[in-house]
């Protein structure tokens, strides 16, 4: 599985860390964030990986900022992203059960390596429902694009 990452400059040693992990577990990692602890603004690299999740260029993706807040917002402006902020596994789950997401946001501020890990492992290894979730993941692209 080909997997895009972005952050900002407060995630650039989680970034580091978990492009090491997910390699150790054999994805092809695409790096679209930045590698410099100079300030910069979040919203650029969560559209980048939005579109590139969105086109198909990479299955699916991993964004970090501060919070994970900021870069997750913006990745979900883009069309046909679900992005989850997610602090611990119970979400990161049914994230993807019940919601499908293709994108996942953790904040390098608020979790560490090991959760971060742990998040990674349920998110990738939970398949989405489809049933009565995928009604609702409908419901929620027609919200989307009817905006």
């Amino acid at each position: 599985m080909k997997v895009g990452i972005a952050n900002d400059h407060s995630a650039v040693e989680m970034k580091n860390m978990v492009v090491d992990y997910l390699l150790e577990k054999g994805f092809e990692v695409v790096n679209y964030g930045t590698d410099s602890h100079e300030s910069c603004h979040y919203p650029m690299y969560g559209e980048i990986l939005g579109k590139a999740v969105a086109s198909g260029e990479v299955d699916r993706g991993i964004a970090i900022c501060g919070t994970g807040l900021g870069i997750s917002l913006a990745a979900n402006k883009v069309k046909g992203v679900r992005a989850a902020l997610c602090s611990e596994p119970y979400t990161a789950k049914m994230s993807r059960e019940h919601n499908n997401a293709n994108i996942l946001a953790f904040g390098a501020r608020v979790i560490g390596i090991e959760m971060a890990k742990m998040i990674i492992d349920v998110w990738f290894e939970a398949e989405f429902l489809g049933g009565r979730h995928e009604e609702r993941v409908n419901m929620i692209m027609e919200i989307e694009k009817n905006n």
